[in-house]
């Protein structure tokens, strides 16, 4: 177990107070417990895959500018106050090493002042006081995103096109001001990448990525080990990057039918394809909660990989067991990061004509109180 000297205010570890091997007996309890729904399946639990501290190769952190200095870090245990670290043990070094020039481009950001918006006549300034800041490393840099509530003025570009090219390891720099706004890239020095498989894969200014190159290679793994050797039409919904589709798109005979919601990731995702040369795959741009794939548009596979977010895959999965019995696909793979919607989703499958059959625990979210699962469904 790595120490933190934050340990005491940061709420980011809520188990690293225990002895390791304490703490995975804990993790794998805790998921048991929630899976008890599910016993009457005896399906096999695998040996559980932990992923190690210092791997977490990306970070959403929040800032705030107090009297002169600029405090930034994760909130604080059961509190919305920010616990101000200079690095933290689950991060990366690159990252850790970056978070010096990240505060010093923090303070001289809210050292700007700027026009504030206003109906009245009345000219007002402010500056920026508080925010979030991404940070992901991609195989060739550190790709920062900007986020706070203000838009960016002339100023403050001027401060980024200097700072950033100065910075070697920093290779875009980009701001929105809100999380659910598109991300205006300000500075792009090379298009971020990372590599899954022999495959290079741009990826998105603030987009999702598994939280660590370890954690992804372990669901690459399972997600192949328990597809097997399926051939034929596979679909991977809810794709994201492409994380699955990568590599079952190598397998002989095999098609692969990938589907998310955003567009600029699926476009970033078809440019990967394209720079890749990989031509077995086509992109479904689909809300999956409100329209998930059904009827004919599910006819003729012989799988489905799914790894939908925390709220789960409800409506998609409804979708897969109304299909008739000779049209649903033999096998089944979910990936989940949220224990509970997975129960929820695996009892809908089972009283839908499936089997479970395999789970194994991936644990990329070290010492917190979540964890991510691989399981195999089977048609009955």
């Amino acid at each position: 177990m790595s120490k933190c000297r934050y340990d005491d205010m940061c709420g980011g570890c809520v188990y690293r107070n225990l002895d390791l091997s304490e703490y995975r007996k804990q993790k794998i309890l805790t998921l048991k417990n929630i899976l008890q729904p599910l016993s009457r399946q005896k399906f096999v639990f695998e040996e559980p895959i932990f992923v190690d501290d210092g791997c977490r190769r990306r970070a959403n952190m929040t800032f705030c500018k107090q009297k002169n200095t600029i405090c930034l870090g994760f909130n604080a245990r059961h509190s919305s106050q920010i616990a101000n670290i200079e690095n933290c043990v689950m991060l990366t070094k690159e990252i850790n090493s970056a978070l010096p020039f990240v505060r010093s481009l923090l303070e001289d950001i809210c050292s700007i002042k700027f026009l504030l918006p206003s109906k009245k006549k009345k000219i007002s300034y402010g500056n920026v006081l508080s925010g979030d800041i991404w940070i992901t490393q991609a195989e060739n840099g550190l790709d920062l995103l900007l986020e706070f509530s203000y838009p960016i003025n002339l100023e403050m570009r001027e401060l980024l096109f200097e700072k950033i090219y100065q910075q070697e390891n920093v290779i875009r720099i980009s701001h929105r001001q809100n999380v659910n706004d598109e991300p205006e890239t300000i500075i792009e020095k090379a298009k971020p990448f990372i590599t899954i498989g022999d495959c290079q894969v741009f990826v998105p200014a603030g987009t999702f990525l598994q939280p660590s190159k370890q954690g992804e290679q372990a669901l690459v793994n399972l997600v192949n080990k328990y597809l097997g050797d399926c051939t034929g039409k596979i679909a991977d919904l809810f794709c994201g990057v492409g994380t699955f589709s990568y590599s079952l798109a190598q397998k002989k005979g095999v098609k692969i039918l990938a589907s998310d919601t955003n567009v600029e990731l699926l476009k970033s995702f078809q440019l990967s394809l394209n720079k890749n040369m990989i031509t077995n795959v086509e992109i479904v741009n689909r809300n999956l909660f409100k329209y998930p794939l059904s009827g004919t548009e599910l006819n003729g596979l012989s799988a489905i990989v799914f790894d939908p977010p925390r709220a789960g895959a409800k409506e998609q999965v409804k979708a897969i067991v109304d299909l008739p019995s000779d049209e649903k696909p033999q096998r089944i793979v979910a990936v989940s990061c949220n224990p509970s919607t997975f129960v929820r989703d695996a009892q809908i499958l089972i009283l839908g004509g499936y089997m479970l059959k395999k789970l194994t625990m991936v644990d990329q979210f070290v010492y917190s109180e979540h964890c991510e699962l691989v399981a195999l469904f089977e048609k009955i």
